[in-house]
């Protein structure tokens, strides 16, 4: 569930599972994030609270593994599983 600017925001906790890609020595998953404590949280765009350090997903390519796992932009991320492994949540 992403965030809307002007609409009401409601919380939905969502296990999604990324298959990442290989391409050559290049792993794909196909969405950009933004935010956390190193970024001025005022300038967080999904964020109506401005002291917000969390981390969102800015961009998802489309048709890319984000995508088909249903990351949307806007949602935040709660939690990376280990990056070894095939998946993220």
């Amino acid at each position: 569930m992403s965030f809307i600017p002007g609409q009401p925001v409601s919380t939905v906790v969502q296990r999604i599972e990324i298959h990442k890609l290989q391409d050559g020595d290049n792993v794909i998953l196909g969405f950009s994030i933004g935010g956390g404590i190193d970024q001025d949280p005022s300038q967080n765009p999904f964020s109506e609270d401005k002291t917000d350090k969390g981390i969102y997903v800015t961009r998802v390519s489309k048709g890319g593994p984000a995508e088909v796992a249903g990351l949307r932009m806007g949602d935040r991320i709660m939690q990376v599983s280990d990056p070894n492994r095939s998946t993220i949540l």
